[in-house]
Formats: structure tokens, sequence, C-alpha cells
């Protein structure tokens, strides 16, 4: 799909492009050696950046939340997130280009073995504020607490602090931070899985968001998330499949 003056005003009304980078998630951003931002979700805004002609800036955020609010409310034009319907209330969603795995952690002496024996009344449950996980699983959890952290990778930080029974989140940072606490095991499997999309908007004209929806799945079917995937050394998450 070709970009238009009528799209490129759509994407930028301010005149540049305001990406909204969620440093929570280490699967899609981080800060490389020197502290600026970098990740799968970095080098796909500035590609967007660069078909659209237009010059990027990047608006960094510490939790998945504040970067969901700052599209929503016009502070930023793109976003990177998880599909959520929640979230769709404000936000036009492409289809997604990262799958990745929700994951519980416990502590190796907890009786807790399976993820289906989470869900019990008495065990508390540590997440992230706004993430993915908080608002799957305030609508899945019937007889679970939920706690909340505030952000996600200080999920675990928290989980031990409040003595909480689990903590969940992406199954990378659990696992990165298993290995700096001793003592603390995941649970076998996964109990979701994680659809990372594009978001603009949602007031935003239908043509701009067609044309991010075509841009996601082009950066797909070319083999350019999985590049930077690889780029970037990310493990445990995979490519979503193209459309049709």
């Amino acid at each position: 799909m070709q970009s238009t003056p009528a799209i490129r005003a759509a994407f930028m009304p301010t005149g540049v492009l305001r990406a909204s980078i969620n440093l929570g998630n280490p699967i899609l951003a981080g800060r490389d050696a020197l502290g600026a931002p970098a990740g799968v979700s970095v080098d796909l805004a500035r590609q967007l950046a660069e078909r659209l002609g237009a010059q990027l800036e990047l608006v960094v955020f510490d939790a998945a939340g504040k970067s969901v609010a700052a599209v929503t409310e016009e502070q930023a034009d793109v976003g990177f997130f998880a599909i959520d319907p929640v979230r769709g209330a404000g936000l036009h969603f492409t289809r997604p280009y990262i799958l990745i795995e929700g994951s519980y952690l416990v502590r190796n002496g907890s009786s807790l073995q399976h993820n289906a024996q989470v869900d019990a009344l008495g065990t508390t449950v540590m997440v992230g504020k706004g993430s993915a996980y908080d608002l799957y699983l305030t609508r899945e959890l019937k007889q679970a607490t939920i706690l909340r952290a505030s952000t996600s990778p200080t999920v675990v930080q928290e989980f031990l602090a409040q003595a909480a029974d689990v903590a969940a989140g992406v199954r990378q940072q659990l696992e990165a931070d298993a290995t700096r606490h001793p003592g603390l095991r995941l649970l076998p499997g996964r109990f979701m899985v994680i659809e990372q999309a594009m978001g603009m908007p949602r007031g935003r004209s239908p043509e701009a968001a067609a044309y991010l929806a075509d841009f996601v799945e082009e950066m797909k079917r070319s083999g350019f998330v999985a590049e930077a995937m690889q780029r970037h050394h990310i493990e445990g998450a995979q490519v979503a499949a193209v459309e049709g």
C-alpha cells in the first residue's frame, strides 16, 4: 500500500512520527550498551518512519500501561502492544507480528505444580500493572487474588517482597529473574500466548490503519521481523503467521 499525503498527515499530526516504546517487555525493547532504546519494536518504528518519509521520535516508557495510554491519548502516534479487547476500545490494532508465552513462576517449595492449580482461593498472583497479563488474568482468574507491581520488570522483586504465591509474566523475563534469585522455578507450559501487534489511536483514519496493517504483514513476509529477532538475540518467541 502506497502512502499518500492524507495517510502521512494521519500518522503525523505534529509533523514527526512519535513511536511509543515499552521497555517493560524484554522481547520487544531494552537499552543498548550506550543506554539508547533498542530492540525489535525500535527497528520496526524506524522502518515505518523511513517508509513514510518521516522524522522519528521515540517516546519511551517503563510499563505497558503507560505506553498504551500515550497512544490512546494521542501523545504518540504508533505503539507496540499485546492485543487485548480492553485496549481495543482506544486503539486500532494490526494483526500480530510476534507471539510470546506468558508463564507462572513460584518458589521451589510451592505445592503448585501445574498452571491449572493457580486459580484457587487464597492464592496470590503478582503481575505488572496494566500489562497484557494483568488484563488477561483479571478476566480469567475467578478465585485467586491479583496483586500488581508497578512495572513488569519489577514483578519478581515485588513477588518476593510481598510473599506472593505466584509471579506471572513474559517467560524470558521470569527465566532471567530466576537465575538471579535462587530457589525459584517456572511452572511447565504457558498460561497464555500474547499476540504482540502494532497499534495507533482509534481516532486516526481507516486508511492510515490499513496502511499500518499492511506494513506489519510486509515486515513478517519479507523476513524483517525474523531478522530483527535474530539480531537482538530473542529466543523463546516466534514470528506470527502472515495473514492469508
